[in-house]
């Protein structure tokens, strides 16, 4: 790849977050963040998005531009969602592992393309996921308390496992299948599958996926009351955001073919107001 393309990647994807901005549900949730937080926790989305796209988008050797980014991570930065994040890493004292595991599971996008069952897709996102909400906790000063920790990373874990029941065929696309082979051989669904029609097969094997992502965004949300406050209701928002794309989904018939089922920007801002209410 040549070096100045090289170079380039991260302002690429930089274009392309700012693109897709208004397609993202995190500006409404941060909302409910504390003033002082929201710049923060939107570098970290920034960073968050950027990996992402390296990871799917980026054309060239992928893995050598996941090794750039993350040594940009120890400075200096070289593009402007690098400089906030550095400024929001100084300013909050976040540790610099989570950054790294959100590279890492960009990279096992590159090397691996199936799962065998619940476990390795958990596996997956202690990665891919759950640094995100360790990272809001740390942001929040509260990152150095177990039960939290514990209750986060079943929000995010949640929160993954429900996009990847919205992008099957997306994700196949890719050449990626992040659904339980195990679970898929139960019920009798192969890979190909993923690509559509939906069948009585595989709207048994998501609806029984779904279950499982409701059941640990309800098993985190009372993080939400531990927190408190506007941390607490920015916290309840992910979850209960999760909890609406399930019920999505379900209006939806489980049809991730025809269309993305997910909650509108209108039903965000309707949770927020019930959120505030409930505060």
């Amino acid at each position: 790849m040549p070096a100045r393309s090289l170079l380039e990647a991260p302002e690429l994807a930089a274009e392309r977050i700012a693109a897709r901005a208004g397609e993202e549900n995190f500006p409404v949730v941060s909302v409910l963040a504390p003033r002082g937080a929201r710049p923060h926790l939107r570098a970290i989305y920034g960073f968050a998005r950027l990996v992402d796209n390296l990871g799917d988008e980026a054309e060239g050797d992928r893995l050598v531009l996941l090794d750039e980014l993350e040594r940009e991570l120890d400075g200096p930065p070289r593009t402007e969602i690098m400089r906030r994040l550095h400024e929001t890493i100084a300013q909050c004292s976040l540790p610099l592992d989570p950054f790294r595991r959100l590279i890492e599971a960009n990279r096992i996008d590159q090397r691996k393309s199936r799962y065998a069952n619940w476990e390795e897709v958990k596996e997956y996102c202690t990665c891919s996921a759950d640094p995100v909400g360790r990272l809001v906790l740390g942001v929040y000063g509260r990152s150095g308390d177990e039960e939290l920790l514990r209750m986060s990373d079943s929000i995010c874990t949640g929160l993954q496992l429900v996009n990847f029941l919205q992008d099957p065929p997306r994700d196949l696309a890719l050449g990626r299948v992040y659904l339980p082979q195990n679970d898929m051989e139960r019920f009798g669904v192969v890979d190909e599958d993923l690509a559509g029609p939906l069948t009585s097969e595989i709207l048994t094997l998501l609806r029984y996926e779904g279950d499982r992502a409701r059941s640990l965004l309800e098993a985190g949300l009372p993080l939400a009351r531990e927190l408190g406050g506007r941390p607490g209701m920015s916290v309840a928002l992910y979850a209960r955001g999760g909890l609406a794309a399930l019920d999505a989904l379900e209006r939806a018939g489980w049809d991730v073919f025809t269309s993305r089922p997910a909650p509108t920007k209108w039903t965000f801002a309707r949770l927020a107001a019930l959120e505030l209410l409930r505060r």
